[in-house]
């Protein structure tokens, strides 16, 4: 593959870094795709379903694949599933998701965009990104038209050998005749935006490999053209844990569903065998300076998971935030010390709150025999100071903590 156009540099990107799992074109140096591009520039496009008001790291290897889509000359294309949402995406799912009203899924979708201005930069230049709503061509198909036009490309023999689904009818879950209507319109999805915004390539997770080549064939079958479909790996932690799940839930993108420094702490914990790959995938560091920090041993493996974390939550919340997480990581206990998340508490004894009802309440302890038990082995302390006390109580704002990696500032009042 030459290296003379922005397509070809994005996917060189792409296979240096390890965001490549599936690719449709059939060359291996992905020289079809490149060559496609007119004027070797690409437009591509990922699809995000508005299911909640915040995306979570889970979307980050889309997000980050836009981002240097946009970095290398190319446009990127953000698609809000206004429309799909209605519907619900069945793939690898058990159950019908939860149906959301027009007021909901209009709240997600506001929050949902937040998150973009901070990754890709918006306008009307010819590499600038654009954010659309499928709702704007979706809500107006008139059915029996759309089934003559569109739904005849699709049979349900191959519909049904999707892996997908396949796995839903083996286990013997019902899929609701809306749901398998999802495919079909996220493959007209790309039909249309490969019409109103010469999109060539569209992007998504190893989930959604099903759905991006049903659209490349509705395409092909509709009006000969060709597009392209490209899917990043499912990511899971060297430990063998889905890639963003935490006891504590989602890792959230948006500042109010999980704060920087909440932030910056998820990537600070990172499993030493992940920090090479993480650096590779979530911040743009240089390849000759990730490949330096990943070889550091023993303790000081932490000046990398340093930088991992500060670099990440630079992406996320802006260099600002992700210095102050940082310095608040390194002294959470300096009076006044920024990037902590914060819990108000009411003084509802006049011995103050206690410590207990208080690590329960931080949501450092899912309960307070979880509390008790870390009091008792010395794992709670209070502005860095151990309490191993279990009837002792909070009398003032003061940084409580959970081991040395988990920290919250208590603020009570009267």
């Amino acid at each position: 593959m030459s290296s003379n156009s922005s397509a070809a540099d994005f996917l060189r990107i792409l296979r240096e870094r390890g965001f490549l799992h599936q690719c449709s074109d059939p060359a291996d140096d992905l020289s079809g795709l490149a060559a496609a591009a007119p004027g070797g520039v690409l437009t591509a496009y990922v699809g995000f379903d508005a299911t909640a008001a915040s995306l979570h790291v889970g979307h980050l290897l889309s997000i980050m694949a836009l981002r240097w889509l946009q970095r290398t000359g190319n446009r990127p294309i953000v698609l809000i599933g206004g429309g799909t949402t209605k519907i619900g995406d069945p793939s690898f799912r058990d159950t019908t998701r939860p149906m959301l009203d027009d007021a909901q899924i209009a709240a997600n979708a506001a929050g949902l965009r937040r998150v973009f201005g901070q990754y890709m930069t918006f306008g009307d230049g010819s590499t600038d990104a654009v954010m659309v709503d499928n709702a704007d061509w979706l809500d107006g198909l008139d059915y029996v038209p759309f089934l003559r036009d569109v739904g005849r490309h699709f049979t349900i023999n191959r519909m049904l050998s999707f892996e997908s689904v396949r796995q839903r009818m083996e286990r013997e879950q019902p899929l609701t005749f809306l749901e398998f209507n999802y495919m079909i319109l996220q493959a007209y999805d790309f039909l249309e935006l490969s019409r109103r915004h010469a999109c060539l390539l569209q992007m998504g997770g190893s989930d959604q490999w099903g759905n991006i080549v049903n659209g490349i064939e509705l395409a092909r079958r509709v009006e000969r053209r060709e597009l392209f479909g490209l899917t990043t790996p499912l990511l899971t932690t060297a430990s063998g844990t889905k890639m963003g799940k935490t006891a504590g839930g989602a890792v959230w993108l948006n500042a109010d569903a999980r704060s920087p420094f909440d932030f910056w702490q998820f990537w600070r914990n990172t499993e030493d065998a992940d920090v090479g790959r993480f650096l590779r995938l979530f911040t743009e560091l240089p390849l000759d300076e990730i490949a330096r920090l990943e070889q550091l041993q023993g303790a000081e493996i932490n000046e990398a998971k340093i930088v991992l974390a500060t670099e990440a939550t630079r992406l996320c919340h802006g260099a600002s935030e992700a210095e102050k997480a940082a310095a608040a990581a390194g002294s959470p206990f300096a009076p006044g010390g920024d990037g902590l998340p914060e819990i108000t508490l009411q003084r509802e004894r006049a011995d103050g709150v206690p410590l207990v009802d208080a690590l329960v309440a931080a949501g450092l302890c899912a309960s307070k025999g979880a509390a008790r038990r870390l009091i008792r082995e010395g794992g709670a302390r209070l502005d860095g100071e151990p309490v191993t006390d279990e009837a002792a109580a909070l009398t003032a704002t003061a940084v409580l903590s959970a081991g040395r990696k988990r920290h919250v500032r208590l603020i009570l009042t009267p």
